[in-house]
């Protein structure tokens, strides 16, 4: 801001100048010289005792410098190396504008700009060359993408070079001695032709003769040159075959290596896991199960039950300055000051009426039933068709896709399961009686532990389903309308497609809760990484309660060999917002080990109140039920505290998926009526994607070849609009970038964070049949 900005001279889509931008801790708009440039926006901080200059001009989009202070020098790149305080890569970048001089750039959700220009017209040049820089960034992805592609099919051999050299000059001579045979031999007819004329007969049959001889020296030549030609291509081509079966023979003889290792490796694991390490044994390990054992010698109860209760839990206390961590804003490179607290948590048998405080809520039956209800308007589907058996070469797709994102690897449907991203989102409301019954608390605590079970609730299928979902088209939306039966309705839509986001907003009876979707994926051989990036939200009406929260890491396992299987760990914030704030809960994901005497796949939690005093404990599985238990009484040191509960409540268990599920995806009942054909749905809704019904039917060939015209006809769509925005910055008029049919972007409450947000106006859609606004992405 200020001193304006101007395009780099001789290089496209790139800007350098003086703008605003929002640091948190400050909190206040600060002056910074960014620059644009290889499709990567930086940003530097301002030198000493500069200030904005709001006296910038502009023109067309190309703006004028007027400094008072220079910035960084552009020919100095160690200097601007050394001082860069921040950049964000444009392929994958979401850039939005807030107002007439307020534009957010953000990658996803882990780092974002909010940035301000002197005046609209300053701010619009920004956005158009970021959306151009955007695009180019996006293409050279690609076109690398691409050109390492056929270099993996190329053979980089001097050898072959030198080879093909030689047979391109032999070939050479063979066409040289061609055009020599067809000279003399048209010479030598014209002679054959003069001599029937019968006059001078000796000077003719000497001219016949010397063309004769020519003739034959030229056939002779051609004869060695083609015989050279043959030993060559015979002797280089035995060579080559010995070459290429050498390479076939390397290549099984890797696959086989790589087979028997995964064995191994897969014996290892089920005898570790069969001799698991004692408690002696396994006290020397500086892991919190082993510290929890250390406790435990101490005087904590060593029997079976108290030790699934009992848990050492470390509460990370981060104080950012001025950030939101739910929203993920940056800041100007500071790092979080990070302390934890260990709490200890220990259950105490009483004979309290403890329990009380917990069945405050309605304690109807958990098991809700998907299909028969007293009010069942549809009898849906139990079951989607078996999956077929078709044999793949695993290893062969696999290995040129070690290090890319998941996102932009051309996978065929046989690592899919015939279900979207956005179908894979509502699932995650199987369990959403648990927010019915956090609607009715009237403790935010323990409104908070029924979302918190929710949240864990939401991988439970996850445990033996492995099949990726189909990605979705930009603007392919999906609507589930439960409220017969299940009493809620959720609208989803692909909202992005660089990078891939979801937005998703449910309603039930008596809260909303919507989320923006968003990852990255990395595939390392052996195992996949999936890091969610999205928030996602839930509020409650009759409390103004708010809460907000993000998904932990998800980590895919036996990749080339063995049987897949999923693990979910990290930690998570549940943060309370509205009225609820300064409420938190605290949830520990326990990576999966086999050597560990604790309870596999354990999540354990703490519910804090804006005090940071522990008001509820959770404990449980994440495939298998949650239990919650209020504390009663507090020892210990403030640093150090001991909290003990009173009796533990299942307030969640797992609802099994039928018995012969695996022959079908091993899809649960909610899962197989997600695909359920409907009619009136919109034009863009997933039950309408060809090459995903045509999978879950069984025609898997018919469905990889619909898969690519698909794709093929969203990136032509993509490239139209690139163009037509190319056209609009060298017309210097702004060209506005893709708007989501059924989702908005608003900035969040107390944060200047941007999200997609649910405009509403969906179901009224629906119920006039007016889909004119849907786009033809099918």
């Amino acid at each position: 801001m200020g001193d304006s900005a101007k395009a780099l001279p001789g290089q496209d889509c790139e800007m350098t100048g003086w703008l605003l931008k929002w640091t948190n801790y400050l909190k206040g708009y600060q002056r910074r010289w960014f620059v644009l440039s290889n499709g990567v926006l930086s940003y530097y901080r301002a030198e000493h005792g500069t200030g904005p200059n709001m006296g910038g001009r502009s023109a067309g989009g190309k703006l004028s410098i007027r400094r008072r202070r220079k910035g960084p020098r552009q020919e100095n790149q160690a200097e601007m190396s050394h001082t860069c305080r921040g950049t964000i890569s444009l392929h994958g970048a979401l850039i939005h504008t807030v107002d007439s001089c307020t534009f957010v750039i953000s990658n996803g959700g882990t780092q974002t700009f909010h940035i301000k220009a002197a005046n609209e017209v300053e701010r619009q040049s920004w956005v158009t060359a970021l959306e151009l820089a955007k695009a180019k960034a996006i293409r050279t992805m690609e076109s690398e993408e691409e050109e390492e592609d056929s270099n993996a099919l190329a053979i980089p051999s001097e050898e072959l070079n030198v080879v093909i050299r030689d047979l391109s000059a032999r070939l050479e001579n063979l066409k040289t001695c061609y055009d020599l045979i067809s000279k003399h031999g048209s010479a030598l007819q014209r002679a054959l032709a003069d001599l029937e004329n019968g006059d001078d007969l000796a000077t003719k049959t000497k001219i016949v003769n010397e063309r004769a001889t020519l003739f034959r020296i030229s056939a002779n030549a051609m004869k060695n040159a083609c015989s050279e030609y043959l030993q060559t291509a015979q002797s280089q081509g035995h060579k080559w075959s010995k070459m290429l079966q050498h390479e076939r023979d390397q290549r099984q003889h890797l696959e086989e290596m790589v087979e028997q290792l995964a064995r191994q490796h897969s014996h290892l694991e089920q005898a570790a896991h069969r001799h698991r390490p004692n408690v002696a044994t396994s006290a020397t390990s500086d892991d919190e199960d082993n510290e929890f054992y250390d406790a435990q010698e101490e005087g904590v109860s060593t029997n079976n039950s108290q030790e699934d209760s009992s848990f050492i839990l470390k509460i990370p206390m981060t104080h950012r300055r001025g950030s939101n961590d739910a929203t993920g804003s940056s800041s100007e490179g500071e790092d979080a000051n990070s302390e934890t607290q260990q709490v200890l948590v220990v259950t105490e048998k009483t004979k309290e009426n403890s329990l009380d405080a917990v069945d405050r809520v309605s304690n109807a039956s958990q098991s809700m039933s998907l299909v028969s209800t007293p009010k069942a308007i549809r009898k849906r589907r139990t079951r989607v068709p078996d999956k077929p058996n078709y044999p793949l070469n695993l290893w062969s797709i696999m290995k040129n896709c070690i290090g890319k994102e998941l996102s932009k690897i051309p996978m065929p449907v046989n690592f899919n399961e015939p279900l979207s991203m956005l179908q894979r989102l509502t699932e995650d409301y199987e369990y959403a009686d648990l927010l019915n019954k956090a609607a009715q608390c009237d403790d935010p605590c323990e409104q908070l532990a029924y979302v918190a079970a929710f949240t864990i609730s939401s991988y439970s299928t996850t445990s033996n389903r492995t099949g990726k979902p189909f990605n979705p088209l930009l603007g392919e939306t999906y609507e589930c309308d439960r409220l017969d039966d299940l009493g809620w309705r959720c609208v989803a839509e692909q909202v992005s497609h660089h990078p891939p986001m979801a937005a998703i907003h449910c309603e039930g009876r008596g809260w909303s809760c919507w989320q923006e979707f968003t990852m990255t994926t990395k595939f390392r051989g052996k195992y996949l990484q999936v890091i969610p990036l999205g928030v996602a939200h839930v509020d409650f009406n009759a409390t103004g309660h708010r809460f907000t929260w993000r998904k932990v890491t998800t980590t895919v396992h036996n990749i080339i060999v063995g049987k897949l299987w999923v693990d979910h760990h990290g930690d998570m914030d549940i943060v309370g917002e509205n009225s609820a704030t300064g409420i938190k809960c605290h949830l520990k994901y326990i990576p999966y080990s086999y050597f560990t005497r604790d309870t596999q796949r354990r999540v354990k939690g703490v519910v804090m109140n804006a005090d940071g005093q522990v008001k509820w404990v959770l404990n449980g599985t994440w495939d298998n039920k949650i239990e919650i238990a209020p504390v009663i009484s507090t020892n210990g040191t403030k640093d150090s505290p001991i909290y003990k509960t009173g009796n533990y409540k299942t307030i969640w268990s797992r609802r099994l998926p039928p018995p012969d599920s695996d022959k079908y995806y091993s899809f649960t009942t909610l899962a197989c009526q997600l695909n359920e054909w409907e009619e009136g749905v919109s034009p863009t809704d997933s039950r309408r994607r060809p090459d995903q019904r045509l999978m879950e039917e069984g025609k898997w060939d018919d469905s990889n070849a619909e898969k690519v015209r698909l794709e093929e006809a969203q990136r032509l769509r993509r490239r139209e609009r690139e163009a037509e925005a190319e056209s609009a910055a060298s017309e210097g008029r702004p060209y506005p970038p893709y708007e989501p049919v059924w989702f908005t972007k608003l900035k969040e409450e107390g944060n200047d964070t941007l999200s997609h947000v649910f405009k509403g106006n969906y179901w009224e859609c629906k119920q006039k049949q007016d889909w004119s606004k849907c786009p033809n992405i099918f």
